[in-house]
């Protein structure tokens, strides 16, 4: 008898001392890779990917380590070897990061997601990307389709139904002007712009600057072209300088009264109306990717890459009566205001 209740007198210590070991929470290790310190969306797309892993449950401090790489890079004076350069560098802190073992990666932007995944998803690895424009250029199967060891959420809106709002925001005007860098999302933009656009009855006139030009004579050349209103594509180009390029451009707008339209949710002033994708949906959307592969083990390859599928649109009121536009009450309904 003294036999048996020294044996339940074991097993019950024993168990209790294997409950803690089991109820131990599991630390989850992110690291996000990005380039360009001074990118206020990058920042924005961050931020939601983190409120939305803590409503899943993981929060930093508690059981979740982040560690954030970003690479500088003065988008103004990066003439190509430059570019190169920071290449290399993404490949080399991909590397690093590998080395470091963590549960999943997160990339900002095309430039980390298509340069610096590869060392990464290598090591076995998950990488999930966010604030990607295009996910094809990033290296996915389609628009739509990752590939192994990828997925993510994408900026990437359907371009008609885009210019559809426009369209029926700005009846009269049947002739828009882009000014554009060399950025990736930014050229895409322009091109796609002008090719849809072609089939609704727009006219795009479309220019290319250098990112250390100044706007002025370019919006002044697309003026005198017959331009009746700017569109603002996904271009860093317009953050520059402090927004510089984008003040600029305010300030042609209003004095012409010419509007402009930003497919950029970047509310620097400027812009009478705003359509696109918000990036810190894009980012909670990434965050939604994350959870399922640390929390249910999903492979990257399984899930189908996510984007925002009402696009949002907002309207700056004063901006509008700055340049005496008048948007139809439809559009009004629909859009909210530039806080």
């Amino acid at each position: 008898m003294k036999k048996v209740f020294l044996f339940l007198v074991c097993a019950v210590v024993i168990v209790g001392l294997a409950l803690p070991c089991r109820a131990e929470e599991k630390v989850y290790k992110v690291e996000v890779l990005q380039v360009m310190r001074e990118a206020a969306p990058f920042q924005n797309a961050y931020m939601g990917f983190l409120k939305e892993l803590e409503k899943n449950g993981l929060v930093q401090g508690k059981n979740l380590v982040v560690n954030r790489s970003i690479i500088d890079f003065d988008i103004e004076k990066g003439g190509l070897i430059k570019k190169v350069g920071v290449l290399m560098d993404v490949k080399s802190e991909a590397g690093k990061i590998a080395a470091r073992k963590p549960d999943l990666v997160l990339t900002i932007g095309t430039t980390p997601t298509k340069y610096g995944k590869d060392k990464i998803i290598e090591a076995g690895i998950p990488v999930v990307f966010t604030a990607v424009a295009n996910p094809v250029a990033a290296g996915c199967k389609s628009l739509t389709e990752g590939s192994p060891g990828l997925t993510g959420a994408t900026l990437h809106m359907d371009m008609k139904s885009a210019l559809q709002i426009v369209k029926l925001s700005f009846p009269a005007v049947k002739t828009f002007g882009i000014i554009y860098s060399d950025d990736d999302s930014a050229i895409a933009h322009a091109e796609e712009a002008r090719k849809v656009g072609a089939t609704m009855g727009l006219t795009f006139v479309i220019k290319q600057v250098n990112k250390a030009d100044s706007i002025k004579p370019a919006a002044q050349e697309l003026i005198d072209k017959g331009v009746k209103a700017f569109i603002v594509p996904l271009d860093t180009y317009y953050g520059i300088r402090n927004n510089q390029p984008t003040n600029d451009l305010a300030a042609i707008s209003r004095e012409t009264r010419i509007p402009i339209i930003s497919f950029m949710l970047h509310k620097a002033p400027g812009a009478v109306l705003y359509v696109g994708s918000d990036f810190t949906v894009i980012g909670q959307l990434a965050g939604q990717q994350a959870a399922k592969i640390l929390l249910k083990g999903a492979k990257p390859e399984t899930l189908p890459i996510l984007r925002q599928q009402d696009l949002m649109i907002l309207v700056d009121v004063k901006q509008m009566q700055a340049v005496g536009a008048q948007l139809p009450m439809e559009v009004l309904k629909l859009a909210k205001p530039v806080e």
